[in-house]
């Protein structure tokens, strides 16, 4: 046995680390700093988002209402609505301070939120925490000044996503241009660009 435990010292090892890292405090951060690394790699980057085809001229009058009143409510309690984004280009991300994958994309968000216009494009972080407080931690521990908000009600398709984290691109009329599930990092010059192109 000894002469076994030798031999596989190094296993035992990682196999004991691992161990400690998934069954502690430790293993949040340590599983989305991997994942955010494995952003860094470029592999993970979001696709920009294209503006849907034009409505046939029959429905385009048809359409007078904001197809998402999603209602919500900000980090301070306040009630708000998807709607009053309406003539802005909107990015819905759905997280939560449990999710590993949610937190590698975030410094991703956040400084594409710093780069963007805001008066052409909304950044709405839906937060899927059943407690409010460990979000409001999590936002003030990290410094992030992206605009979050809490769910008042259950999601509508197509923010009812199955997995998080999940991305959805809204049109200045709501319509849905873009929809990604899994992490990606939207940082980038080209999804930037196409966010803008879909305010135009």
């Amino acid at each position: 046995m000894l002469t076994w435990l030798r031999k596989n010292r190094g296993e035992l090892v990682f196999f004991a680390a691992f161990a400690v890292v998934m069954t502690t405090d430790l293993r949040l951060p340590v599983l989305s700093t991997v994942q955010r690394g494995l952003l860094a790699t470029g592999l993970w980057r979001a696709t920009p988002p294209v503006p849907p085809a034009a409505l046939p001229v029959r429905f385009a009058s048809l359409r007078t209402d904001y197809p998402y009143p999603l209602p919500l409510y900000t980090l301070d309690g306040h009630p708000a609505n998807l709607r009053q984004f309406r003539g802005k280009v909107v990015l819905v991300n759905l997280w939560a301070s449990w999710c590993p994958p949610c937190l590698a994309e975030m410094p991703g968000l956040q400084a594409l939120y710093q780069k963007t216009d805001t008066s052409k494009v909304a950044f709405v972080l839906i937060s899927l925490d059943e407690n409010p407080n460990k979000a409001r931690a999590l936002l003030k521990k990290r410094g992030y000044t992206l605009p979050v908000f809490f769910p008042a009600a259950p999601l509508p398709a197509p923010f009812d996503s199955p997995s998080i984290p999940a991305t959805v691109i809204l049109t200045p009329n709501g319509r849905v241009a873009d929809r990604h599930s899994g992490m990606a990092d939207y940082d980038t010059p080209a999804f930037r660009a196409a966010l803008e192109k879909l305010a135009e």
